[in-house]
């Protein structure tokens, strides 16, 4: 039987994050997409496009004591990736090495910030 829910907690370069618990993530392990394109014969042929992996829909909670994004804004300036490992309700953990895309903002009513995981290569489960 499938079970889901929350993530429980983010961790990048070693650092823990909690995760807000109403926070509806969507994961994409990255490797290929395919796109079916058609030949005049009637058969087929398949155009493997690789893709990033990505987690998406995250709200990390944001401590001002811990300088958390502070420290996040640092990780998304460095130019090199980061190691990041997401670990579900249900006790798996997927890793993979990338950066934080997009806008950093914290809100500064929910102490939370919405943020979007991507890399190359695949994300694995643990």
């Amino acid at each position: 039987m499938a079970s889901g829910g929350s993530i429980q907690e983010v961790s990048i370069d070693g650092r823990i994050f909690a995760v807000a618990a109403d926070a509806d993530g969507s994961r994409d392990l990255g490797g290929f997409t395919v796109e079916t394109q058609m030949n005049g014969d009637g058969t087929a042929r398949y155009v493997f496009t690789r893709k990033a992996w990505m987690f998406e829909g995250l709200q990390l909670v944001i401590d001002d004591v811990r300088s958390d994004q502070e420290f996040l804004q640092e990780k998304q300036n460095a130019k090199v990736e980061s190691r990041m490992t997401f670990t579900t309700v249900t006790g798996f953990t997927y890793e993979g090495k990338g950066k934080i895309t997009g806008d950093l903002k914290a809100s500064t009513n929910n102490v939370t910030a919405a943020l979007t995981f991507s890399g190359g290569g695949v994300m694995r489960q643990q």
